[in-house]
């Protein structure tokens, strides 16, 4: 059986040779270390099961989001769970400080906010909105983007994980749920950057109104 670690940092793929190894660089810079990392993959086609093994990552079978997180949850041995998705890109002292933070505070789940690897204005007022939906809505309706997700292992399996039936929205549903235990922290020590490939793919807004649906 693999030791114990503070932090199992769970990553679900499919197809990330791009954005993969960005992600693993920002982890090999690491200043805190005690964590492991597992991707949990649907099948990639192109390198990025290579990447990840050669970047010391234990890789599981995974599918879609939801799924590739609960496989990799399944097998961690960490303490904390941190969910980030592939295109996320994280400061040197990320761990170090959102550690010492949930430490500190006795907190079981957290995210943090995130700011887009684009210097696009508008790119950036979307994610000022979002960030300030998340902690206006922190007690009241607390959701977190699955991109960064971070959880008590003991609090993730007591709500059963991801809900694997859901194709959209599945990363709110686990912190709704997970919130009606312990209440959703915004992390004040640190923050992220994540790519915009989202609102390019499907339009900036078609997006916020795909979310606005799933709101309503």
């Amino acid at each position: 059986m693999a030791a114990p670690k503070k932090v199992s940092i769970v990553i679900p793929t499919l197809n990330e040779e791009r954005d993969l190894p960005e992600l693993m660089a920002s982890l090999a810079a690491q200043t805190f270390r005690d964590f492991e990392i597992i991707v949990g993959d649907a099948g990639s086609k192109d390198k990025t099961r290579e990447i990840a093994e050669k970047n010391g990552a234990r890789v599981v079978q995974g599918g879609m989001p939801g799924v590739g997180r609960n496989r990799g949850a399944a097998v961690a041995v960490g303490e904390y769970l941190f969910f980030f998705d592939a295109d996320v890109v994280l400061p040197e002292d990320f761990l170090a400080k959102a550690v010492k933070e949930m430490d500190e505070n006795f907190i079981d789940l957290a995210t943090c906010a995130f700011y887009p690897l684009s210097d696009l204005r508008l790119d950036k007022i979307l994610f000022a909105f979002a960030n300030l939906t998340v902690r206006m809505n922190a007690n009241t309706n607390p959701r977190a983007a699955g991109f960064c997700i971070f959880i008590t292992k003991r609090l993730f399996d007591r709500v059963g994980g991801f809900d694997e039936t859901l194709r959209l929205a599945e990363d709110h549903d686990l912190v709704d749920r997970a919130a009606k235990f312990r209440p959703l922290h915004v992390l004040k020590s640190t923050s992220l950057k994540v790519s915009v490939r989202r609102l390019a793919k499907e339009g900036r807004f078609s997006l916020i109104q795909k979310y606005f649906q799933v709101e309503m």
